[in-house]
């Protein structure tokens, strides 16, 4: 079985067909969705789902380009989004300053906002992070030292230095298709190093479609793709990342009981 650790399926290319997607996946051996919310108004339709589906689970967050129009939030209403025991993990949220469409400081102050509610809960914490890594280590590693967090660096592209310094944090790290793009050489070469207890897949679907897909709205299913691409790069079976990466997902995300 296969977990996809992170993907849209409320977003156009996705919830269109919504049934038939999460059919597709299920018959290519996805066993479980981690379904991603950006938005405060995306929080109901994205439980929703994980209700009406056994298999799929919600996350409740503020993505880092959603920041000023969220900048009110308000910690209660994150807390309260937890509650709900189909959401099983907080974000996403991060920093992102390759497009930079909210206010830095803005970003950092919801970014450490969210670690709080994950430290209380202890949910995860679903990070993103774009052309920010000194910033987002830094508040990583300030937040760590005032409480421990789990926490995970989604649809990871940084460097091997900052991977090597979030493994050291503790924090889990995520694989997308990127990595099977020709042209990712360097996170290849990361990618086979990582820990096998610290490693998950996932598709960002319905972006990122990994090869052979790529052109086309990226799918769940695409997910046992990128993971068997990344079973060559490590020289294991495919079925043995695939039982280890679900393992580390019921780990890390304790409320799903997978």
């Amino acid at each position: 079985m296969l977990v996809d650790s992170h993907c849209h399926l409320e977003y156009k290319g996705l919830v269109e067909d919504q049934q038939g997607v999460l059919a597709r996946a299920r018959e290519a051996g996805v066993g479980a969705f981690l379904n991603i919310s950006t938005k405060k108004s995306e929080w109901e339709q994205v439980v929703g789902t994980a209700i009406r589906e056994i298999d799929v689970f919600a996350s409740v967050g503020i993505h880092p380009h959603e920041a000023d129009d969220h900048a009110d939030l308000g910690r209660g209403a994150l807390l309260a989004a937890t509650d709900n025991p189909r959401v099983i993990g907080i974000g996403e949220t991060g920093l992102d300053y390759y497009y930079e469409h909210s206010d830095r400081e803005t970003q950092a102050r919801l970014f450490r906002m969210h670690i709080d509610v994950a430290r209380e809960t202890g949910l995860p914490v679903i990070i993103h992070t774009r052309d920010a890594e000194d910033d987002t280590f830094a508040i990583l590693e300030d937040e760590m030292g005032k409480g421990a967090f789990p926490a995970l660096i989604h649809c990871f592209t940084a460097s091997e230095d900052f991977g090597r310094k979030v493994l050291d944090l503790g924090l889990t790290i995520s694989l997308s298709g990127i990595v099977t793009f020709k042209n990712a050489k360097e996170l290849q070469e990361v990618a086979a190093k990582i820990p096998e207890d610290r490693l998950l897949v996932e598709t960002d679907s319905p972006f990122l479609a990994p090869v052979p897909h790529r052109g086309r709205p990226c799918e769940p299913a695409f997910v046992a793709d990128t993971a068997r691409f990344v079973a060559g790069l490590r020289g294991v079976d495919p079925e043995r990342l695939a039982e280890q990466t679900t393992a580390n997902f019921s780990r890390l995300f304790t409320r799903a009981m997978l």
